[in-house]
């Protein structure tokens, strides 16, 4: 069955200059343009336009929307990745939704609310960092014994080395803005302040580090944190931290 773009605008909650929009960036071609010059959409189209506003949702750019739908042509396997992601940002807002409500019942019972529960649930990136070293042990055996010694740092450490990684990354976001080369001299030396933040919790090796840097790029739940602000981003952090893996870790 083949649906208009003005069917397929309603179904989706979109506009149709959206659709055309998606159509002339190459993200979303229709099935086929009829005599009328009107595009028309079939099954395959509506489950590539639910994947791409799934991506949108989840912050993703148009440019990071389009390379990863790019790579993943199986749509049942996108979609069970997709799924994935959004069942970690429900949790992560459920988190953030008890803290809050907490904060609320303390205030409206007249009570202080203790410094320590303000913040519950604002720790994305420990969390990942946690789910990361996880996967990565099961790649690379030792990761995650190495990555729990980090729970004994003291709150100044733990700001200290938070901040260098903020650097780092900010340092590499810049160089891609600029056009720099993943494989740059610059690029590179900016990939050993990654490297060396990386190595406060686990210490890769070359095949480890490449690991890691196509984990930022083929795990959608990574790209979608990685690119915030920044599309294009994971991709070429893969590519600095496979130039710098090659270069020194040899």
């Amino acid at each position: 069955m083949a649906y208009s773009i003005v069917q397929v605008a309603k179904l989706a909650n979109v506009t149709s200059r959206t659709l055309r929009h998606y159509d002339e960036i190459g993200l979303l071609p229709p099935a086929f343009v009829g005599g009328n010059g009107y595009r028309y959409y079939e099954d395959e189209q509506l489950l590539l336009l639910q994947r791409i506003l799934v991506l949108r949702e989840l912050g993703l750019g148009l440019d990071a929307v389009k390379s990863v739908v790019t790579k993943e042509t199986d749509q049942l396997s996108a979609l069970k990745a997709h799924h994935t992601t959004l069942l970690a940002e429900r949790d992560h807002f459920d988190r953030l939704a008890k803290t809050v409500e907490h904060t609320i019942t303390q205030l409206e019972g007249g009570k202080k609310v203790k410094a320590e529960d303000i913040y519950k649930g604002f720790d994305r990136h420990s969390q990942q960092a946690q789910t990361l070293a996880e996967e990565a042990d099961q790649r690379w055996p030792g990761a995650l014994a190495t990555h729990e010694r980090v729970k004994g740092w003291s709150k100044e450490k733990w700001e200290a080395v938070q901040q260098q990684g903020a650097d780092a990354w900010s340092a590499l976001a810049e160089l891609m803005a600029a056009g720099v080369a993943a494989d740059d001299p610059r690029t590179v030396a900016a990939t050993d302040a990654h490297y060396r933040w990386i190595c406060h919790s686990w210490t890769p090796n070359k095949e480890a580090y490449i690991g890691l840097g196509n984990l930022y790029a083929d795990d959608e739940r990574y790209r979608v944190n990685v690119e915030r602000g920044n599309p294009g981003l994971a991709d070429y952090l893969r590519d600095a931290i496979t130039a710098y893996a090659k270069q020194r870790l040899d």
